[in-house]
């Protein structure tokens, strides 16, 4: 360990190093066999304004300035007091804050970066050790999981800075799993969980160790790793994604780890040239798009890949580690292929669902990211917290490619790239457009001196038509597409100028599965969403979009005034909006009536990864035209609410969206707890609907053991609540058990037509593990006049 006045010196060269330029920084020791057909430009070549530079300064600046390193850094100080996964954060924030340290040169994040790797290698055992197990616990659970992270830490942190300190502690954690794993050793699929995918996630570091160190050894030990996946007890990651062309049915379809796993292959192929290594990367990507993709982007429910399209829009959505490494993925894919089908992808993963779980100000993200309900973000420390940050620091490294003489354009987006071809420097400015109005994106190009080079810009899958002018002139022949890129191949000069007009459509998406009867908006690269927050008295569950046939496109295209909208081009902007003309569900005459007409509304749009930043309930998915018209009218729709306590989770019951919900805890028991909602006029009914809100540990469901839940009515506005029925359908819960409810589950009971000005849902609250307390929890609360038989 350094001594005091050692560190001190140390970081004030550190310091000077990152003042200075990054002139230390580390080349790989070797070449790898194959070459990156579109290879990532250094994140210090590329500056990007406009909306999405915003949010990559916002996690430069609201997360990784901000986080408490001490907090990641304890668990190596005091190893056994906690143990688990709590070793991955200090390399995670290492790996996002290198690569955003070299896009920004700042030196109070550099100096940050010093200490936290003075600190961590200083933790480090003298036979390479870098964990938080005890000795005797060592190798169990998550410890190859945790050297994973400090390797990915360590050479990010390397490769930004040339500091060898970070290489050599690196290797010596590469030594010690070669010394501990293998053949004939401890075996490594035992080690780790999720059918060992854990613990053999480490295949991506060590391979990138062998390019680093140049040590052969490494390279054969990822070998090893590759063998395990064969073993009896092992996932069989290969062999099952070469069979089944299916993830689901790989291993036990845990994303974040099976595509950890993935990823690494994918760097072993470009290490060795094995095409085995590649194919089943290919396959993985090919199912993954086809049946695991949300439209935002996003993989995953419940942290695990599902049977294809099932896709809800509420629940645990999108687990950030799995999205994060699916865009790692496909990066792995854009470089080796360099094929613009991966670079789309790439798109609606980072303008959608990576971006939404992003609190626009940078400080907290979400785990887990619904498209409907509210983002749930948070600041604390947890896997995914400290996952995010690495992906959005991932995208300086993509917005630009280069190959052998050619520069790709993957995004749209006010930038500049300055780059070297043939050893001449060149200045790309990619300048302010409004291209999701006008279609038009425009370039300048400032070569030192003439040289010759392609200028790759990709044909985006929203806008397949185009028109290119070079110069203000259209080109004298057809310009060529390469793996879907459009190729301008000359020599440019200084002053040389590019206009591209795509034709850029509104889409209206039809959903299938999970979404089947619901549509969802994108135009350009964006999903929009409806956030109630904009759209004061607008029930999410009972508005669609005015949509009419696309004669070009074939399908469907949304009703929207394009021409208003504004916000992602500008840096200053918070958010993307549109109006769009949308048809709303009212009830005829006085709400009474079985039939529904639809009207025409205003409504304001935002995109997806903009929507509930507020806090707001918002949706992507709604009802179809054709579905919404046929929906029972609902006479009790933001109608006034009550409840027998106010409770800490406070959303409306009579919003029509049963993916948020109320709750009654206070901390204290209760003999009964009810929900009610009440109008001034009567309504004619002859069915309720209470939905269910959410089961809790502690409570949130109706104890059914001591009666069933109960409706009751007002038959005038000052009049008494009157029993009506009991819920006979709904389930038999106790005290301690909801016997498998879920989110929003409905509960419909038919009763004689009757006049209401009032409904309501009273039953006795159930307790969870924590009998000195009860409370009860209601989604939404509904009466129709169905005339359905």
């Amino acid at each position: 360990m350094r001594t005091g006045i050692g560190l001190t010196c140390w970081l004030l060269l550190c310091c000077f190093i990152s003042i200075c330029g990054a002139a230390w920084a580390a080349e790989p020791a070797s070449k790898p066999p194959v070459a990156d057909k579109a290879a990532p430009v250094q994140p210090g070549d590329v500056h990007l304004t406009g909306w999405l530079g915003s949010r990559i300064d916002a996690n430069w600046k609201g997360r990784l300035m901000t986080v408490d390193l001490n907090e990641r850094l304890n668990p190596f100080k005091n190893p056994a007091e906690r143990e688990g996964w709590s070793g991955e954060h200090v390399g995670k924030w290492l790996h996002a804050a290198s690569i955003t340290w070299q896009y920004t040169r700042d030196p109070a994040l550099r100096r940050r970066m010093d200490e936290a790797v003075t600190t961590l290698i200083s933790c480090q055992s003298p036979d390479g050790y870098l964990g938080t197990y005890a000795m005797k616990n060592r190798w169990g659970g998550w410890d190859v999981w945790t050297h994973k992270y400090n390797l990915i830490g360590l050479l990010s942190y390397y490769e930004a800075t040339g500091d060898r300190r970070a290489l050599d502690s690196a290797r010596r954690i590469g030594d010690l799993l070669i010394n501990t794993f293998g053949e004939g050793k401890r075996d490594i699929i035992a080690s780790g969980t999720h059918v060992g995918m854990a613990a053999t996630s480490v295949l991506e570091p060590v391979v990138l160790l062998a390019r680093d160190s140049g040590d052969p050894r490494y390279l054969e030990f990822a070998r090893y790793i590759v063998r395990a996946y064969d073993q009896p007890n092992g996932p069989k990651i290969i062999e099952s994604l070469l069979k089944t062309h299916s993830v689901v049915k790989t291993a036990n379809a845990k994303a974040y780890e099976m595509m950890s796993n993935v990823v690494g292959l994918c760097e072993l192929y470009r290490q060795t040239g094995e095409r085995r290594y590649l194919e089943p990367c290919l396959i993985a990507y090919e199912d993954i798009v086809a049946n695991q993709m949300y439209i935002t982007g996003g993989v995953s429910l419940g942290e695990h890949f599902q049977q294809p399209h099932h896709l809800p829009n509420t629940g645990a959505v999108s687990e950030n580690c799995a999205q994060v490494t699916w865009l790692q993925l496909c990066i792995q894919l854009l470089r080796l292929t360099g094929d613009a089908k991966y670079a789309d992808t790439i798109e609606r993963i980072a303008y959608n669902h990576l971006l939404a779980s992003q609190k626009p100000s940078g400080e907290a993200l979400c785990y887990f990211t619904p498209l409907q309900g509210k983002k749930p973000y948070g600041a604390g420390m947890n896997c995914c917290t400290s996952s995010g940050p690495r992906g959005i620091a991932l995208l300086t490294t993509i917005a630009y490619t280069t190959g052998p003489r050619s520069v790709q354009v993957n995004f749209f987006e006010p930038s500049t790239l300055e780059t070297k071809i043939d050893g001449v420097k060149v200045k790309i400015m990619q300048q302010q457009t409004d291209y999701l109005v006008d279609g038009v994106v425009r370039f300048a190009i400032e070569p030192e001196k003439p040289v010759a080079f392609d200028l790759l810009i990709r044909r985006p899958r929203w806008g397949r038509a185009f028109t290119v002018q070079v110069n203000d002139e259209f080109p004298p022949r057809e310009v060529p597409l390469v793996r879907d890129y459009l190729r301008l191949s000359r020599e440019w000069r200084k002053g040389e100028t590019v206009r591209v007009k795509f034709d850029v459509f509104s889409e209206l998406a039809h959903g299938r599965g999970t979404n089947q009867g619901l549509v969802a908006y994108e135009r350009g690269p964006f999903v929009f969403a409806i956030d109630a927050g904009m759209n004061p008295g607008v029930s999410l569950a009972r508005i669609t979009h005015a949509a009419y046939p696309d004669r070009v496109f074939g399908g469907w295209m949304a009703d929207v005034k394009v021409a208003v909208v504004s916000g992602p081009r500008r840096a200053d902007a918070g958010e993307a909006t549109c109006v769009v003309r949308g048809l709303g569900l009212t009830p005829t005459g006085d709400g009474s009536a079985s039939q529904t007409r639809l009207k025409t509304v205003p409504l304001q749009w935002t995109i997806f990864a903009d929507a509930g930043a507020t806090g707001s309930n918002f949706a992507v998915w709604l009802p179809s035209p054709e579905r919404l018209s046929k929906m029972a009218a609902a006479p009790f729709l933001s109608a006034k609410e009550s409840w027998s306590r106010k409770g800490n989770v406070e959303a409306s019951i009579a919003d029509g969206d049963t993916s948020t919900w109320r709750v009654t805890f206070d901390g204290k028991p209760q003999p009964e707890d009810w929900f009610a909602v009440e109008r001034e006029r009567l309504a004619t009914i002859n069915s309720v609907v209470f939905a269910h809100g959410h089961v809790y540990h502690d409570g949130g469901w109706f104890d059914a053991s001591k009666g069933k839940p109960r409706i009751q009515i007002k038959k005038t506005p000052a009049g008494a609540w009157e029993d009506l029925a009991v819920i006979v359908g709904y389930p038999a819960t106790t005290a301690t058990d909801a016997t498998g409810l879920a989110d929003g589950q409905e509960f419909a009971v038919r009763v004689p037509a009757v006049q209401a000005a009032g409904i309501r849902v009273i039953g006795v609250p159930a307790c969870g593990d924590n009998a000195k307390q009860s409370f009860a929890s209601c989604a939404e609360l509904q009466g129709h006049l169905d005339t359905a038989k």
